[in-house]
């Protein structure tokens, strides 16, 4: 700000061409970062399922580009690559998305109904695609005016997913469950009565964990030796997902398998809390992971009569029978969400409706 030399006490402010200038070149610059900055944020399972999430709406440009004779999403092809490989390549283009309009983000959704997609992942994938086209938006590649229009694609609700799955011909699509596998306490029970072995041991407390503390997957594959105390009867986690630590009480069965595991030896002095086994059964130095963790779930389950039992699902065992005693809010906390839609649902599927009435 500065006076002229006529009148001291005329202000004369930068010209607007000049703020504008400046205002276009920071534009251009926070374009550019706009996706690096965004996958920057996020954990690596995160990224690696968007990169699938977009590789799945590749491959329906392919299918319908094969049917009008043009070749469609060829950019898109290398966008998804590089979310995938990130940070390890170079930063996304934003351009690739040019040309994606709301029409075919709604076609997009019904092909996938159309291909017998679980509805969940579809939501998901729409998701996904939803918020690259934001991120797009930013870094100048769509119009504020297609964006908008992107955003009145809907997913399906719960309700609607039902009748979706009623009236398509093709109701399923890939390995993924419409719903949980129903595990009774007797059988959970079971799952947590592990062979005394160094494998069995190791098993016990996996299932302790999953089935009365009710872990993800990544949280148990993330937990340390030391992240257990024994003297206190606590563990100490992170829960990725919501970006918290919590302390769990650790159940009795739970208290029980972690000295067995300890006393025995088996467990690691430092690092993972879990290790990995051979097919033999044979303990290995490295620890479980996420996959290792499913795999074995998957066979433990088959032992009791469960086909297809996966870790969710003993979260899904953990939840509803919490449901029916601690309030929404106490489960929201134990659980490690961080909205109560999820364990709202919960708590209306323990619901009986005619209780006190029989």
């Amino acid at each position: 700000m500065t006076h002229s030399d006529d009148n001291p006490l005329t202000i004369i402010e930068p010209s607007d061409s000049a703020l504008a200038h400046v205002g276009q070149v920071a534009n251009h610059y926070a374009a550019q970062n706009v996706l690096t900055d965004y996958l920057s944020r996020k954990a690596d399972n995160t990224i690696r399922r968007q990169a699938a999430d977009l590789a799945r709406f590749v491959e329906f440009l392919h299918q319908i580009g094969e049917q009008a004779g043009v070749e469609l999403g060829a950019a898109l092809v290398a966008f998804a690559r590089t979310v995938g490989t990130f940070p390890g390549g170079p930063a996304p283009d934003a351009d690739a998305w040019h040309g994606v309009t709301w029409g075919l983000v709604e076609a997009f959704r019904n092909w996938m109904v159309a291909q017998g997609d679980a509805v969940g992942s579809i939501n998901v994938r729409l998701s996904t695609v939803k918020a690259y086209a934001r991120l797009a938006t930013k870094a100048g590649a769509l119009s504020p005016e297609e964006l908008a229009m992107i955003r009145t694609v809907a997913g399906y609700a719960h309700k609607e997913a039902r009748r979706i799955d009623e009236r398509r011909e093709t109701s399923r699509r890939g390995s993924k469950k419409s719903s949980a596998v129903r595990i009774s306490q007797k059988q959970a029970k079971k799952l947590k009565a592990q062979p005394d072995t160094p494998q069995g041991r190791r098993d016990a407390l996996l299932m302790c964990l999953l089935l009365d503390h009710g872990l993800r997957v990544g949280e148990v594959a993330k937990l340390l030796a030391a992240d257990l105390d024994l003297k206190a009867g606590e563990m100490r986690f992170l829960r990725p997902k919501v970006d918290k630590v919590q302390t769990h009480k650790l159940s009795a069965d739970t208290l029980r398998a972690l000295h067995a595991w300890f006393d025995s030896g088996d467990s690691p002095g430092t690092g993972s809390l879990l290790r990995g086994s051979r097919k033999g059964g044979a303990l290995t130095n490295s620890g479980m992971t996420e996959r290792s963790i499913t795999e074995r779930v998957r066979v433990l389950g088959e032992e009791v009569g469960l086909d297809g039992l996966s870790a969710h699902d003993c979260r899904h065992y953990w939840a509803t029978y919490w449901a029916r005693k601690v309030d929404v809010l106490r489960l929201q906390e134990a659980g490690g969400w961080s909205s109560l839609a999820m364990p709202r649902r919960y708590v209306e599927d323990s619901e009986i409706a005619n209780e006190g009435m029989a």
